[in-house]
């Protein structure tokens, strides 16, 4: 049979661990039919001399739950070489939902995942009720990646229980049937598994926590019972790191899932100072692993933060009465207001208001560095706007100001909230290494004004495989850790390694011409919404299912990308 598409004499990353060898693939259909040497010619080729062939990437956390729906491309995470992208994440998302409910539903994803309202009403059609219906709308969509969903818990919530859910009122037996009953149904319809959320930053727009913040112990055991009855699925879950430590956050979700025999992935974070947590939660999965559990914490390969500017949702002084008097003004003359004395020293003078919690993040000063058109993502501590300010004599408020009015107001800063201990990723770089670590937590399709995360493969394979000074990883073991491990956390068994039988998801590389560029602001969300999106150099060429649907960073007209439903076994021999 003649191969539709033969890739030749590139280096192979086979996306298990293995060492790299030069060879040849082959695909026919959605399907990798060949590895190594290649005798037959193919309808199309690519040489791939000097690069690297790996398999696709599985980003295990997005929320394209929206995007999936009013655009073909899953942006920015597409062009960092993403060819699976799972929804559902932080249990908030769409569906199920009736028609009462829509405000509910676009409350909480606009508070949690900083997606305009506007976006929402006018980008979803709204067609679907239950999650089984949701997943036909996705399947009826033409993407360039695939896309994989969990069932949300927040929705799921606010459709059996109505205005009681979303005030988080305990849930009655009747209640706990009827989500039993809806979990089983989803996972039957091709759910990956079901996400939930107790982090206390969770908040709807209104200010309120999210329905399932407070969710009790026999909700999840009703939910979790609804999975295996479906089947089985993963688990997802954000803890509230501050509410009694891991053992009591964590705990109940892990007795829960034991029992009921279901993996579980969870978001771990460790803070800039004081004695780490993450320690803590380590040995919980160690102990609950070793009793026969599948539990892996979901980790964030930079540091996490916000991305900061005057063009963006926040700034360090977004809150502040004064600043808010011209912050509807076009940038060019909001610009020129800033930079009259008396608008300075008025608004240097005030005081921020109320507003959500991750906008007061936004004067973490120690943690604030400016982005430049190389982004650093584990910047030197003296360049920070402390100790920027600090070196200059002024307040960090002052050196704040004047870095926000840095290219006629278009700069913008990170602020690294977390991941930065002792001023490295040295410890990011040690979770990397564990086989009970994944990678995710990009959040791409969320958190359009203030995160750029999606492109974290690119980080990854700069950064800690060839730019950084120590505790460098491999090729070989950064690919693995961002193809083989997150697809098998997910199910996914068919994908994320280049063997004979393998679905055809692969990337042609450049990895000395691998860079990420400066975030950059666009507007083509629905309504004109405003989203930050980022580019990246390097990639030669991004194939899913056996179609390119980028060359060179340029997308092409395949669409080749469909809803995953469900696990997915391994193929046969």
């Amino acid at each position: 049979m003649t191969p539709e598409l033969v890739i030749r004499n590139g280096t192979i990353v086979d996306g298990l661990g293995g060492e790299p060898y030069v060879g040849d693939v082959a695909v026919t259909g959605a399907v990798i039919t060949a590895v190594g040497a290649v005798a037959e010619r193919g309808r199309r080729e690519i040489d791939a001399t000097g690069l690297l062939i790996t398999p696709g990437f599985v980003d295990l956390h997005t929320h394209y739950d929206g995007q999936a729906i009013w655009s073909d491309r899953l942006v920015p995470s597409s062009a960092h070489g993403v060819t699976t992208a799972v929804m559902g994440n932080c249990g908030v998302g769409f569906a199920p939902c009736r028609s009462e409910d829509h405000d509910v539903l676009v409350d909480v994803m606009a508070g949690v995942e900083d997606i305009p309202g506007v976006v929402m009403t006018d980008g979803l059609p709204w067609t679907w009720q239950t999650f089984p219906e949701y997943l036909d709308a996705l399947a009826a969509r033409r993407l360039d990646i695939d896309v994989a969903a969990y069932l949300p818990h927040s929705p799921l919530r606010v459709y059996v229980m109505g205005q009681r859910g979303a005030d988080r009122e305990p849930a009655t037996p009747a209640d706990l049937a009827r989500m039993r009953e809806l979990a089983a149904e989803a996972v039957r319809a091709g759910a990956l598994g079901f996400a939930s959320s107790r982090f206390a930053f969770h908040k709807t727009e209104s200010g309120s926590p999210i329905p399932s913040y407070d969710a009790g112990r026999d909700e999840l055991e009703a939910i979790f019972a609804g999975v295996v009855d479906g089947g089985g699925g993963l688990i997802q879950f954000v803890p509230d790191i501050p509410a009694g430590g891991f053992e009591k956050v964590l705990g109940q979700v892990f007795d829960v899932a034991g029992e009921a025999g279901l993996p579980v992935t969870f978001s771990l974070l460790t803070g800039n100072v004081g004695d780490p947590l993450w320690p803590e939660a380590m040995a919980l999965i160690e102990k609950y692993n070793a009793a026969g559990g599948s539990i892996t914490a979901q980790v964030f390969p930079r540091p996490i933060g916000l991305v900061v500017g005057l063009e963006l949702t926040a700034n360090p002084f977004v809150l502040y009465p004064s600043y808010q008097e011209i912050a509807e003004l076009p940038l060019a003359e909001r610009v020129a207001q800033m930079r009259k004395p008396e608008v300075r020293q008025r608004i240097l003078g005030d005081s921020p208001g109320a507003g959500h919690p991750l906008l007061y993040l936004a004067q973490a000063w120690d943690w604030m560095f400016p982005l430049g058109e190389q982004p650093d993502y584990e910047p030197d501590a003296a360049t920070s706007v402390g100790a920027r300010a600090r070196a200059r004599g002024v307040s960090p408020l002052e050196e704040a100001y004047d870095r926000l009015l840095d290219d006629d107001g278009h700069a913008m800063m990170m602020v690294a909230m977390a991941n930065f201990e002792n001023n490295s990723l040295d410890t990011v770089g040690r979770w990397m290494r564990r086989d009970d670590v994944v990678l995710g937590l990009g959040d791409g399709g969320a958190h359009y004004g203030m995160i750029c995360d999606a492109g974290f493969p690119t980080f990854v394979l700069t950064h800690w495989t060839r730019d950084r000074d120590h505790g460098r990883l491999t090729v070989a073991e950064a690919v693995r850790e961002l193809t083989s491990v997150p697809a098998r956390v997910a199910g996914l068994a068919d994908r994320g390694r280049i063997a004979p039988g393998y679905k055809a998801d692969l990337n042609i590389l450049d990895h000395a011409a691998m860079r990420a560029h400066k975030p950059e602001i666009t507007y083509d969300l629905p309504a004109g919404g405003r989203r930050l999106d980022q580019r990246a150099d390097g990639y030669v060429a991004t194939i899913v299912s056996g179609e390119v649907i980028a060359e060179d960073g340029c997308p092409t007209a395949a669409r080749p990308g469909r809803l995953v439903r469900g696990r997915q076994p391994a193929p046969t021999a």
